[in-house]
């Protein structure tokens, strides 16, 4: 096994960054009144995984912090997602 340099080299990154531009593409669909609410809103959370990665790898030496980190993004992105579902985008 490889040892990994940089965050952009995890599985999990990449992943979440694929899926954050799939969701950039999928807003452009949003209604013009969603725009700078829930469109913005969702952007934004979409892109917040990629970056509680990039800031938890800083401190992967700290596991709790690491963990701590990404389950904040994550309770964000199922808040965005509750939002989101009654409007039946």
């Amino acid at each position: 096994m490889s040892k990994i340099g940089s965050f952009r080299e995890l599985i999990v990154y990449q992943k979440a960054y694929k899926l954050a531009m799939e969701i950039f593409e999928i807003s452009k669909m949003f209604p013009n009144e969603e725009r700078y609410s829930l469109t913005d809103q969702i952007r934004r959370s979409s892109r917040g995984g990629t970056g509680a990665l990039a800031e938890g790898w800083a401190k992967r030496r700290y596991i709790k912090m690491f963990v701590l980190k990404q389950s904040d993004s994550l309770g964000e992105e199922f808040e965005t997602i509750l939002l989101s579902s009654p409007l039946s985008l």
